[in-house]
């Protein structure tokens, strides 16, 4: 096996982001990977059925599918060790005030509200496994710009949805895509209506702050023809001694004459 590289986390990261909270949640997954726990987060979130066999094949396709080897040793993820789904609060807020404390303070400590109030034309941010806060300026919505959090996303706009999920990145595309595919929680789904330049970026900022945490959202992307968009992401976890896993996946469709602008900080 492979020597894994120590990572050599700076002063400044450990003092700025490697904080954390005791865990205090609405609902947190049995341990490990198998059809029950996917079951169990496909009917939390309430899941058309459709969803929850997406999920379940997704699951095989996992179990079937070698490590990557095109990357760093991977060998060393036990996946039986990871909690793949825990629900930090009972809804999702467009008030940062309206936040448990302890979400609300690492948010405050993070600079994410300032950010959003002085350069921001949305927000989505994302606790362990649910978008807990978002936002989007008024006058976005009315030129019919849809920027919400990928569940809600599936459950407002089903057949807009339904008709990209998947189309880039499919579940038997490698190891961890599968994975993602089965066990998705969160994310951004965006789509910019023909011709309409969404000028100021959207935001959103994934946190993970329980230890052996699984984090997989799910971001997909539609710039409608002629369109523009600028979105960027950005992750942290503390440090902890054993590990967590951040496994995402994002889809971008650009249509005739549009553009993405995609930016992704950890």
């Amino acid at each position: 096996m492979a020597t894994q590289p120590k990572l050599d986390v700076g002063v400044d990261y450990k003092d700025k982001y490697g904080f954390f909270f005791p865990e205090d949640y609405v609902f947190k997954a049995k341990r490990g990977l198998n059809p029950e726990v996917v079951k169990e987060i496909s009917f939390m979130k309430g899941e058309p059925e459709w969803m929850t066999k997406f999920r379940l094949r997704s699951l095989e396709i996992f179990r079937k599918k070698p490590m990557p080897n095109w990357g760093a040793d991977l060998s060393v993820i036990d996946f039986e060790n990871i909690f793949y789904y825990l629900k930090p609060a009972e809804k999702q807020s467009a008030s940062w005030e309206e936040l448990p404390a302890d979400i609300k303070a690492t948010y405050d400590r993070l600079g994410v509200p300032e950010a959003e109030r002085k350069f921001l034309a949305g927000v989505s941010a994302q606790y362990e496994s649910e978008v807990v806060y978002h936002s989007l300026q008024e006058n976005l919505t009315k030129k019919g710009v849809i920027f919400l959090d990928t569940d809600s996303a599936l459950r407002e706009h089903p057949d807009l949805f339904k008709e990209y999920f998947g189309t880039v990145i499919p579940p038997a595309d490698n190891k961890f895509s599968a994975l993602n595919s089965a066990v998705w929680s969160g994310g951004s789904f965006i789509y910019v209506p023909k011709g309409v330049k969404v000028d100021i970026p959207l935001q959103a900022y994934f946190r993970i702050n329980a230890e052996n945490m699984g984090q997989f959202e799910r971001t997909l992307i539609i710039c409608d023809e002629g369109s523009f968009v600028h979105y960027i992401e950005g992750c942290t976890a503390p440090i902890y001694t054993t590990d967590s896993l951040h496994s995402a996946v994002v889809e971008i469709i650009v249509k005739k004459d549009a553009r993405c602008r995609y930016t992704t900080i950890q």
